[in-house]
């Protein structure tokens, strides 16, 4: 009998031993990638239709919004005309910063780039306001309906 539970004995012990946790370890690569993204929204129009006698044309204003995504610090936005106004006319933007960051003020488009908020450090902001501004002398004459293509660039860790 003893000999019966010795046996019981240890398959009771050898069931309890597979039983045991039992751990694995992985490893996990990850990274996150720069990120920088500008969007606008909006239909700016700006029509100048009016004067004082003796002043040049009453400036027309427009507005807009922008939104920001970046993941980097001292990220910037630029912002170009795709071809040059025509003689007589300046366009201008005048975009506001984000939280932390800095517009430039108004500034007048060309197709070289300007500088027009900067400083902007990792953050996700939407809403933000637009301000364009069109200004005419009478050189300009009569100007059929055009537009200007605006290019907004973002770039991030500068």
């Amino acid at each position: 009998m003893n000999a019966g539970r010795i046996l019981a004995t240890v398959a009771f012990l050898a069931g309890a031993a597979s039983l045991s946790a039992q751990t694995a370890t992985q490893s996990v690569t990850f990274q996150v990638d720069a990120i920088n993204q500008i969007s606008v929204a909006g239909s700016p129009s700006l029509v100048i239709n009016t004067a004082s006698a003796g002043s040049n044309p009453t400036q027309a204003t427009a507005a807009a919004t922008w939104a920001v995504t970046t993941n980097q610090s001292t990220a910037k936005i630029t912002a170009s005309i795709n071809s040059a106004m025509p003689a007589g006319l300046t366009l201008q933007v005048n975009m506001s910063a984000p939280a932390g960051g800095t517009s430039t003020g108004a500034q007048t488009l060309t197709t070289v780039a300007v500088d027009v908020v900067t400083g902007i450090t990792k953050l996700a902001q939407s809403g933000i306001a637009i301000g364009y501004t069109l200004d005419a002398t009478p050189a300009a004459g009569v100007v059929t309906s055009t537009s200007k293509t605006v290019t907004y660039t973002i770039t991030g860790g500068v």
